[in-house]
């Protein structure tokens, strides 16, 4: 269906149409007054209003209806409580009342291009059982197509709804056309059921998309601007292609049967038969983000260069099988907290907002939980340490399949915190964690066990110093002893005497460095030690060692993220 050009009808061309920048109404001519219905006398009016009939068709292209005369049209097509009409061409024309069409029935092409709403527009319950053109049709005010059924093809591209607009419960056989639709407010397609749709959008909405408890029955490519998407409890039954900009999406409860793959794009939307204009949404940032996938089975889910900073993971299936791809981004730390009046930094990763939660909770000690946002409101809602466990733990195996090591080893540090900080493990591996953190980071700070490496061995240098050298090292002994009547000679070397002088010379310094070094590789120095001594290289060649391992473990993952 195309929209008459100007030549197509005559117009009436009395007068000018209010708001409107054209001379002359353009309403087409009724009868042989030369006038519109809007301008004719009310007699010919009458006349045609009284050949009405439920079915008759309605041809007023261009016309300035008001809500009463328009009223009276639809008092005409009256069967019962609503109105049925055959053909209907309302195209270009201005209704300036409020027009309530709930529970009409259209039997051929409804022509609604270029239309213009003043009002509120009521098409609940309405049946459109040919093609329905709603293209370039400026919708004023709030806009009702809840429940509607559209047989054949429904097309609003190019429209415009300055307020909210609904379609709740809608049922689309042959699918809806939405090219280059802007939305200044609001709009709801909740529970509305798209038949073989092929492309929904480009489209622009200001405010909430409202897609929940709705139905994609066949492959599926949406292109959406807006602030807000909301697809709680949608049913996706074929593949899916979202391309989303500016926008908050909320994906909980969906049911995904085929693969759904939703991605940040990068660019302005454009379509070659209208025009895209994103201006009511140029003050946000353009990258999309993803705010909840509970309750989603993710095997076929893949994201592409989503913002997961605020995103609710747990309660979802199969996460291990999420897809990431591009540059996705989650939260970090706070860059730095005061603790016991002591500044110290929290260790840089990628942290899921469900931890960011738990970290607020009130009931955690106020230096802890600084800078990691403001407390939830309910805190029951916040998931339990060992559900966080689990959640980290499944990430990092999507990111190793996904050969991510950067990514694999951040879920992996967020997957020990939770285990570290849960109280359902025992005293025991409890401590094992808490030495494993605070030594290297759970193998992946190198700087961390290096520090400590260096304090080991700076510690053990020193205690060698000044307790585990002789002052000088013990002479061998000759004596001779009577054992079972009979004299033999002994060679005895006495055990070394703890120092008395000057303990931190440079030689003593040196001959400790030695010890400490050889006992970083568990190699024996061959120095003669005191009693102090040889104990505390038993410890540095038990500690030392384990500390350098992580320091090489911790170096080798950070190699292996950075190549």
């Amino acid at each position: 269906m195309t929209m008459p050009s100007a030549p197509d009808w005559p117009y009436c061309g009395l007068g000018v149409d209010p708001g409107s920048d054209r001379v002359g109404c353009r309403g087409i001519r009724i009868g042989e007054s030369g006038r519109c219905l809007t301008h004719a006398d009310e007699v010919v009016r009458t006349a045609y209003l009284s050949a009405l009939r439920p079915g008759s068709h309605i041809i007023l292209p261009g016309t300035t209806l008001t809500k009463e005369l328009l009223n009276r049209i639809l008092g005409a097509l009256s069967e019962g409580e609503s109105s049925r009409f055959g053909y209907a061409n309302l195209c270009e024309a201005i209704i300036d009342g409020s027009a309530d069409f709930i529970g009409a029935t259209f039997e051929g092409e409804a022509n609604f291009i270029g239309t213009k709403f003043r009002q509120f527009v009521d098409f609940s319950f309405a049946e459109f059982q040919a093609e329905a053109e709603f293209a370039l049709a400026e919708f004023y005010q709030n806009t009702a197509f809840e429940e509607g059924t559209f047989a054949e093809r429904a097309a609003f591209n190019g429209a415009t709804f300055a307020r909210d607009a609904s379609f709740r419960d809608c049922q689309f056989a042959t699918g809806i056309e939405l090219e280059s639709v802007t939305f200044d407010d609001d709009v709801t397609f909740e529970g509305t059921h798209f038949g073989p749709t092929a492309t929904i959008g480009p489209l622009v909405c200001a405010g909430t998309v409202n897609l929940s408890t709705s139905t994609f029955a066949a492959p599926t490519v949406a292109e959406i601007a807006a602030t807000r998407i909301l697809c709680n409890r949608t049913r996706w039954e074929a593949t899916a292609a979202l391309r989303l900009r500016y926008a908050t999406m909320d994906l909980t409860d969906a049911v995904i049967v085929q693969p759904l793959a939703i991605t940040s794009y990068p660019s302005p939307f454009s379509s070659l038969n209208w025009p895209v204009d994103e201006s009511t949404l140029s003050t946000g940032t353009p990258g999309a983000r993803l705010s909840s996938i509970r309750g989603v089975d993710c095997a076929m889910v893949t994201l592409t260069d989503m913002n997961l900073t605020e995103c609710k993971f747990s309660q979802a299936f199969h996460l291990d099988q999420l897809r990431f791809e591009g540059k996705w981004e989650f939260a970090t730390p706070p860059r730095s907290t005061w603790g016991s009046g002591i500044a110290f930094r929290w260790t840089q990763r990628q942290v899921i907002a469900e931890e960011r939660q738990w970290r607020a909770l009130p009931s955690r000690p106020r230096t802890l939980r600084a800078g990691w946002g403001e407390p939830p409101q309910d805190h029951h809602q916040v998931p339990g340490l060992a559900t966080l466990t689990t959640t980290y733990r499944q990430l990092r195996k999507a990111r190793e399949d996904a050969k991510d090591e950067p990514g694999a080893a951040d879920f992996y540090y967020g997957e020990m915190e939770m285990r570290r900080h849960s109280n359902g493990w025992c005293r025991a591996e409890r401590w094992l964690l808490q030495a494993y953190w605070l030594l290297s980071g759970y193998g992946l700070r190198a700087s961390r066990a290096l520090i400590w490496l260096a304090l080991a061995m700076m510690s053990t240098i020193l205690l060698m110093a000044g307790y585990g050298l002789p002052d000088e090292p013990p002479k061998q002994e000759i004596t001779r002893e009577k054992i079972d009547s009979e004299w033999r000679t002994v060679i005895d070397k006495p055990d070394p005497e703890n120092p008395t002088g000057d303990r931190f010379t440079s030689k003593r310094f040196e001959k400790a460095l030695n010890v400490t070094l050889n006992s970083v590789v568990f190699r024996s120095s061959g120095q003669d030690l005191t009693t102090a001594g040889t104990y505390i290289e038993m410890a540095s060649r038990l500690s030392e060692p384990v500390l350098l391992g992580l320091a090489v473990l911790a170096i080798r993952g950070r190699v292996k993220r950075g190549s």
